[in-house]
């Protein structure tokens, strides 16, 4: 029998729940299993053994029928009821999911009028043009289809920076617990803190390689063994992540751990600075005709050179290592620096938790205060709150602040829609009953450059709006930034006391980091936002501080590193004075 997790539990009824819609069933049973997903994803007790005990009832959610599908899965591994709908498809129908736009009722279609099970299909179906013949397609839907298809083969061997940092933490503490480790990293582009990470790299210090690397490949995660050698050993994951340990001496250490970190320009670089020096650099150590320093780590590397010991978000050639030379470099903003964030979500709109968990949860973390900017009624895909909603929020957080204000300040606030024209979801009357507004776009993305930038800049002219939600509206591997001019942007941004959020949510890490260091230098503050529609989605913080310091960040740069009665001087100052 297959493990049975409470992943595996939730995904069954998330397919049930997809399966269901694409052949036409009543949305409310489908809507059953979308939230038996959530509630399996969410229960604060052992959800697996209750559903084996068949102890499920009482829990609000889950029904007699619920409950006897879940007892079955816990049970025997598998549910009869999943399998049988899922035997009218091929595998590789599954696939068809992950495409850009297409939703149920669409795939839905392409398979009763095209047959079509897989990503080929859909692809040969698309350049035939039997596509665009469809009813409620069209030429237009089809080139995008061929977009998102193009999109997706470019990212086949890419991950996202939560799933490569979760494998990282994972191998990393199998490495550090193998007694003849000295010393272990992952190094590569997870270590800059990149965005995306095509694979993993670790380096682990040892006087037995052959010994590590033969146990690296036998490890239980390792889906295939790519190659092993006596210093090398290359792994694939089940979800195709390619995974490399190299394994040094103690001495070797630092210089594989800063060369294998990168980037390839920050490594050219430093190499040429070595030469001028008159020593030569490479992974395994200095060379050179005069005296050499012990090196005992990364810091001793730089330190030989001349430099500030670089942070490894910055090794990116663009700038540091002249102002390691000369002192210059910032102090990077901390994890700890944050006491508070913005632009959470409840159960009021898309959210899964309510706001009472949500500002739990902040407390458990040890936050201060807590922003939350549920999406207004132009959302209506995602339940936004109308006028009376919010005022019924805005209420509700008024009484939480007189009754627990002092363990944690909740701030009121609205991720407000910005309409076509740039105008808001919400009249003025409205957002100056909240604390603060985080304007975003969630439709038309497609405007040209031009319009969409006059679109943003229009909506940060509005004295409400405190800052603009992700800038661009990428999801990463997924979809594109739409066309902006962001230095446009940046400039409307000083000029009118704009925030531009750095939003931490995996799928997203946006505004790119390549612009902060700009946006900074123009004085332009940021707040960093997870985009939380979970408790467990204020972790993604930490992705943001590695933007952050990708970004050149400082701790001032930076709203949430403020005490909770500057924040509220700040929210309170007029936005033309704001500092």
């Amino acid at each position: 029998m297959p493990d049975v997790t409470r992943e595996s539990l939730a995904q069954v009824l998330e397919e049930i729940a997809l399966l269901l819609e694409i052949q036409g069933e009543n949305p409310f049973k489908t809507r059953a299993y979308r939230q038996g997903a959530d509630i399996v994803r969410d229960f604060d007790d052992d959800i697996v053994q209750r559903a084996k005990d068949n102890d499920l009832k009482g829990i609000k959610g889950i029904g007699d029928a619920l409950q006897d599908k879940l007892h079955e899965l816990a049970t025997t591994g598998q549910l009869d009821f999943h399998q049988k709908l899922r035997s009218q498809y091929p595998d590789s129908f599954f696939e068809l999911f992950e495409v850009e736009g297409l939703g149920p009722k669409k795939i839905r279609a392409l398979h009763q009028a095209l047959s079509i099970g897989s990503i080929a299909d859909l692809k040969a179906a698309c350049e035939t043009g039997k596509v665009a013949t469809l009813s409620g397609f069209g030429a237009k839907t089809e080139a995008k289809i061929l977009e998102a298809l193009a999109r997706r083969d470019a990212f086949a061997d890419r991950f996202r920076i939560d799933i490569a940092q979760h494998a990282a933490e994972m191998i990393l503490t199998r490495l550090r617990e193998h007694p003849k480790v000295l010393r272990a990293q992952h190094a590569g582009s997870l270590r800059r803190s990149k965005e995306t990470i095509g694979d993993l790299d670790f380096i682990a210090a040892t006087s037995r390689p052959a010994e590590l690397t033969a146990w690296f490949a036998q490890l239980d995660i390792a889906e295939s063994v790519i190659v092993q050698g006596d210093t090398k050993c290359s792994i694939r994951l089940e979800n195709g992540l390619q995974c490399d340990l190299r394994a040094v001496s103690n001495s070797q250490y630092p210089f594989a751990l800063q060369y294998f970190t990168g980037s390839k320009e920050h490594n050219v670089a430093l190499r040429s600075l070595s030469l001028k020096q008159g020593l030569s650099l490479n992974e395994y150590g200095f060379t050179g005709d005069g005296e050499i320093p012990e090196i005992h780590d990364e810091a001793g590397i730089y330190k030989t050179l001349g430099l500030e010991c670089i942070p490894p978000e910055l090794r990116e050639n663009r700038g540091e290592i002249e102002a390691a030379s000369q002192g210059q470099l910032p102090r990077l903003i901390e994890l700890e620096n944050l006491r508070g964030t913005f632009h959470n979500h409840t159960t009021a709109s898309d959210g899964r938790a309510s706001l009472e968990e949500m500002a739990e949860a902040a407390l458990d973390l040890g936050l201060r205060y807590l922003g939350i900017a549920d999406h207004s009624k132009a959302s209506f895909q995602a339940n936004g709150l109308n006028e009376d909603r919010l005022a019924e929020q805005i209420q509700t957080i008024r009484h939480w602040n007189q009754t627990r204000g002092d363990e944690l300040w909740i701030f009121a606030g609205s991720e407000v829609d910005i309409l076509k024209d740039g105008s808001l979801d919400f009249d003025d009357s409205i957002l100056s009953q909240l604390d603060y507004s985080v304007a975003s776009v969630h439709a038309s993305f497609t405007l040209d450059e031009e319009t969409m930038t006059r679109r943003l800049i229009r909506a940060m002219e509005n004295p409400h709006v405190t800052m603009l939600g992700h800038l661009t509206g990428r999801l990463l591997l997924r979809r594109d930034a739409y066309a902006v001019q962001i230095d446009k942007i940046l400039d409307c941004a000083a000029a009118t006391r704009t925030i531009i959020e750095l939003n931490c949510a995996p799928k997203r890490l946006d505004m790119d980091w390549r612009w902060w260091k700009k946006a900074r230098d123009l004085g332009v503050l940021t707040s960093i936002n997870p985009d939380a529609h979970h408790p467990d989605h204020f972790q993604f913080l930490r992705f943001g501080i590695g933007i952050a310091r990708k970004g050149w960040l400082r701790k001032d740069d930076v709203l949430n590193t403020r005490t909770l009665e500057e924040v509220k001087t700040y929210l309170s100052t007029p936005k033309n004075q704001r500092r």
